[in-house]
């Protein structure tokens, strides 16, 4: 449907209706999304490739080919890859409003607001 590209690598939405969006999330190595939150939306996130490094409140985890994490709206997270090669997920989002918008970030290595 749509890509875009960001610092830490890329996304492609791969489908959306009412209530949800799928995307493919690629992140580089040494790529690392800010630590978000959003008001409007829950995500659910399985590792396609590589490995991730998933912080989900205060807990941090390695995830792996097939292994998944949900991710409660208003809990703040972040993906990061720290081991080289791509990590790629698939992200499922839930929720009334899945805009781009709805993010609340509290750390971003990029200095985007």
């Amino acid at each position: 449907m749509y890509s875009e590209n960001r610092p830490w690598g890329s996304f492609h939405v791969l489908d959306e209706g009412k209530g949800f969006k799928v995307k493919r999330i690629v992140v580089t190595s040494g790529g690392r999304l800010s630590l978000q939150s959003h008001k409007h939306r829950g995500e659910h996130w399985t590792v396609v490739t590589g490995t991730a490094t998933v912080t989900v409140d205060d807990r941090v985890s390695t995830l792996t080919r097939s292994q998944a994490v949900d991710i409660p709206q208003g809990a703040r997270h972040r993906l990061e890859n720290l081991h080289g090669g791509l990590v790629e997920i698939i992200e499922v989002q839930f929720g009334d409003y899945l805009g781009e918008d709805d993010i609340v970030r509290y750390d971003d290595i990029y200095n985007r607001s």
